[in-house]
């Protein structure tokens, strides 16, 4: 099995090596590409094995509400709780199986009586045997027994050792999936999370260019009243103003799912997420420390779940090619049994017995063919399953990567853009104030300008998404 996994590591490797090399990750500012791996720009590329995945969450999202918010999600989301259910399920298969190859000892007692008919040989020959002189067998004949007995399988093919290595392997892989299923879960939680504060900064937006318009509208009205501009111009800049005032609601609407959906994850019914005020633009994305593609096969949990699954696959075959051989069972038993329970401490009354049983299938193995052959096809399955894990594993490491830096340069063009709308939103208002422009330009420029701020916005929550998700990409969340 170590050889497949060490040849499946260094096919994969070399993936990882050429998916990096030709996705076009060079983030001057946050990251910088080397011979072998990604590493940020400020950081010795000597010292590569640096990776994002090994800090703690705690030290990863620093924003306080968005600390309380996970550590009360680690305590009562319900999937995650779930979870640790299945973990408590594979460790009580790893004890039955344990239990399976040590002696099963027991305690048994009984008690009954039994008449037999009189012309039977059983019947005639208690007719004619006393129990002791001048003392008939009584009829009714009682029957008290109790004693001791055991039952014990010699495991000389190991199989009953290679299903509890099985049972071992899966309750490692549950551990490892729960430890999936917390990283799922805060990268979840804090990508909802920004995903609040950038609504909350658009309705801010919209508040505030709703005041921009409402002082528009009365400018033009006083030019209406001037004759400088007829009613159309104020109904337009009337619709505007209730059109931006509309999107307010719809904005409201989404915090409120956003909220619901934070409040779901963390377990807990619905209530105000409370959240940091900082404005979401000053928000700077953490620096990024990939390390080598080898690190994935220790950080990733779902690449070390599929990994144990593999191997729990390869003993589950051997425990199948086991049941074609001969078993051996060995039996013993010792107690006292007497007609009569003044007699059961007596040591005429004690009887013990000792066997051994060695059986083997010999026709009509279809069951047993069956099962292999299940076996068989389960690890063949798992093969692929560790492989696809691998390799999106990879693939996502790349895209979070190229994201960081595509969204940085668009987060700075966009900048650019908001600056130079907001500029000509005043120039606008004093050429229309002059005559020297039209009303369809300062309309046209307020909705272009409240458009690309709307912009600015989202790509900044693309680019704390992509922030959360490499570091989710990479493995952590979960340490």
């Amino acid at each position: 099995m170590s050889k497949i996994f060490n040849r499946y590591k260094i096919i994969y490797v070399g993936i990882a090596c050429i998916i990096l090399t030709f996705t076009g990750c060079k983030t001057p500012s946050l990251v910088q590409k080397t011979e072998n791996t990604t590493v940020p720009a400020s950081y010795n590329t000597s010292q590569d094995t640096v990776n994002s995945a090994l800090v703690k969450w705690k030290d990863y999202f620093t924003d306080p509400n968005l600390a309380g918010l996970i550590d009360e999600a680690l305590k009562n989301n319900q999937e995650l709780n779930i979870t640790l259910q299945e973990i408590e399920i594979a460790k009580s298969e790893v004890r039955t199986r344990k239990g399976e190859y040590l002696p099963f000892i027991g305690l048994r007692g009984s008690a009954g009586f039994d008449k037999v008919g009189r012309y039977t040989n059983i019947g005639a020959s208690e007719a004619t045997t006393d129990i002791k002189p001048d003392t008939e067998t009584p009829e009714p004949l009682q029957d008290y027994m109790i004693g001791a007995y055991a039952n014990w399988e010699i495991d000389i093919w190991n199989k009953l050792h290679n299903a509890k290595k099985a049972a071992v392997s899966r309750y490692l892989s549950t551990i490892e999936g729960r430890n999936f299923a917390i990283t799922n879960l805060i990268s979840e939680i804090s990508n909802s999370y920004y995903e609040l504060l950038a609504l909350d900064n658009q309705l801010d937006i919209v508040q505030k260019n709703i005041d921009i318009q409402n002082n528009a509208l009365e400018v033009v009205k006083l030019q209406k009243e001037a004759t400088r501009v007829t009613e159309l111009a104020v109904k337009r800049f009337e619709a505007q103003v209730l059109n931006t005032k509309s999107l307010q609601y719809g904005i409201q609407q989404r915090i409120i799912e956003t909220e619901n959906r934070i409040n779901f994850l963390v377990g807990r019914f619905p209530q105000r997420v409370e959240r940091s005020s900082t404005t979401f633009n000053d928000l700077v994305p953490n620096i990024i420390h990939s390390g080598v593609p080898s690190q994935l096969l220790e950080n990733r949990p779902d690449v070390k779940q599929a990994e144990l699954e593999l191997a729990a696959a390869k003993l589950d075959i051997k425990v199948a090619k086991a049941r074609f051989y001969p078993s051996l069972g060995i039996s013993a038993g010792i107690g006292y049994q007497a007609f009569n329970p003044s007699y059961l401490i007596k040591p005429q009354s004690l009887l013990y017995s000792l066997a051994g049983d060695l059986a083997a299938p010999l026709i009509n193995r279809n069951a047993i063919k069956a099962t292999y052959y299940a076996a068989n096809a389960k690890q063949i399955q798992a093969v692929y399953n560790y492989e696809r894990t691998i390799l999106n594993a990879y693939i996502e490491v790349a895209n979070q990567l190229a994201k960081i830096d595509n969204m940085e340069k668009t987060y700075n063009l966009k900048f650019k853009q908001v600056e130079a709308l907001n500029e000509s939103i005043d120039i606008s208002n004093s050429l229309f104030r002059s005559a020297r422009a039209d009303y369809m330009e300062v309309l046209l420029t307020q909705r272009d300008a409240l458009e690309s701020k709307f912009d600015l916005i989202e790509t900044k929550m693309q680019q704390m998404s992509a922030m959360v998700n490499i570091y989710r990409a990479l493995g952590g969340g979960w340490n």
